[in-house]
């Protein structure tokens, strides 16, 4: 059995082909997973529990209040679901510590900056949802660039050439 794939020898590999002589490059998930990986997934976890629930809020709204455009409002409220699936689905992959959901996760931050730039910019209480929002998205990136995230996540940044 090999510790770092989990598989026993020659497991999922051609026939004459054993796990030592095919290397991985999967990320090391032998030690504990980065504080600053388990924020990053907290975070992104945080954003898409906050569409999913504004979604269900317009949706329920629009269905059982009176919108000016009932379509409209489900519509919106439909989206919003769907939109909350991109965060959450970065989220379980990097508390997985799987490589790809580090780029739907800096999606989903890049996203975000334009809508808090909306509401920083609104005469209304959606200010201090601008700021909460900006602060997450900033703080989310920065985590997500971090050396030791993508080391914990197996990416190889520029100039470092495989050997």
């Amino acid at each position: 059995m090999n510790l770092r794939t989990g598989r026993a020898r020659g497991e999922g590999y051609p026939s004459g082909v054993s796990s030592e002589q095919t290397p991985t490059t999967a990320p090391d998930a032998t030690g504990p997973r980065p504080r600053r990986l388990t924020y990053a997934a907290a975070l992104a976890a945080l954003e898409g529990a906050a569409l999913m629930a504004g979604g269900v809020w317009m949706s329920v709204l629009a269905l059982t209040g009176e919108p000016d455009d009932r379509q409209q409002a489900v519509t919106g409220g439909v989206t919003l679901i769907v939109l909350a699936l991109l965060p959450l689905l970065a989220a379980r992959g990097l508390f997985g510590l799987r490589s790809w959901s580090r780029g739907p996760a800096v999606i989903t931050q890049l996203i975000a900056l334009p809508v808090a730039y909306n509401l920083l910019n609104s005469d209304s209480v959606a200010i201090p949802a601008g700021i909460v929002l900006a602060v997450v998205a900033v703080t989310a990136l920065v985590l997500l660039i971090n050396t030791e995230t993508t080391r914990a996540l197996g990416i190889r940044g520029p100039g470092h050439a495989e050997k």
